[in-house]
């Protein structure tokens, strides 16, 4: 499930606003939008590698460390979303990225909803994925709840291949190998990042404001995440008034443990002609 970046790939550490920012960029063709990729909590750039390595198509994508993540330092307050959505925007104009598609995977897709509400000017396309509206999500299963609690799992591989079925569904259940692969990508930056980044989501909510975003908006929801309910995508495409559900069948990690299903189905979506009242 995880591979290595190849050399398309392009690393560095930008600093913006005092924060440093690690950021991957795979080029494309120069002819398809570039995308955003917004990560799950505690969850490194090379993470997403499956997912990319799937895409292809032309499109170029930026992956970031979040603050507290992988090779971004922890802030020294943690980000609320609207504070995270101002820092990408900031980013993508240092990178001389005027505007771009992004897609948000759990924690990221919270973010992603904050980004495409306060930059619509930004954000051409929307991908929501395994996410929800916040603090007013239908919850999910206890277990997998007080598992997110802790970031033990991101250092322990033996306490990361215990818990993962219960955790993230899908194809993990069936398949604990996917987990093993998944866990050799993993670059914890320790807890105060993690911690930092549940403090800075406590309370927040977009359930409010969803009905104002105007992008086309794809939301991709497993049939077993034991996190984030199939549920919440329902009501998520209800709110957005340009957006379209997908459901797929995997549990939390199906962007990277089934990218090659999900990720021409992403692809189609950003790639294909605008509709003429658009």
């Amino acid at each position: 499930m995880v591979a290595l970046p190849d050399d398309e790939t392009k690393f560095q550490t930008v600093e913006v606003d005092g924060q440093q920012m690690r950021v991957a960029v795979r080029a494309g063709d120069g002819e398809r939008w570039p995308l955003l990729l917004i990560n799950g909590i505690g969850a490194n750039l090379e993470l997403l590698q499956p997912f990319v390595d799937a895409l292809d198509g032309g499109i170029e994508t930026i992956r970031v460390d979040l603050p507290g993540t992988g090779g971004s330092p922890a802030p020294v307050i943690p980000y609320r979303p609207p504070g995270l959505a101002k820092l990408l925007a900031r980013l993508l104009h240092r990178l001389a990225y005027p505007e771009v598609d992004v897609l948000g995977i759990s924690l990221g897709g919270i973010i992603a909803q904050q980004f495409a509400r306060e930059h619509q000017d930004r954000c051409r396309r929307l991908v929501l994925v395994s996410t929800a509206t916040g603090a007013t999500m239908v919850p999910g299963r206890p277990s997998a709840l007080v598992a997110m609690l802790t970031p033990w799992r991101y250092s322990d591989p033996a306490h990361m291949a215990e818990i993962a079925p219960q955790l993230y569904g899908g194809r993990v259940r069936e398949n604990p190998e996917l987990i093993a692969l998944h866990g050799k990508a993993i670059r914890s930056a320790g807890a105060l990042g993690y911690y930092s980044q549940l403090l800075g989501i406590t309370g927040f909510t977009s359930i409010h404001w969803l009905h104002r975003l105007r992008q086309p908006t794809l939301i991709l929801s497993g049939t077993d995440d034991p996190i984030v309910p199939l549920v919440n995508a329902k009501i998520m495409a209800r709110l957005i008034p340009n957006a379209r559900l997908h459901v797929f069948e995997d549990g939390h990690l199906g962007l990277l443990t089934s990218a090659d299903v999900l990720a021409p189905v992403v692809r189609h979506f950003l790639t294909e002609a605008e509709a003429p009242n658009a």
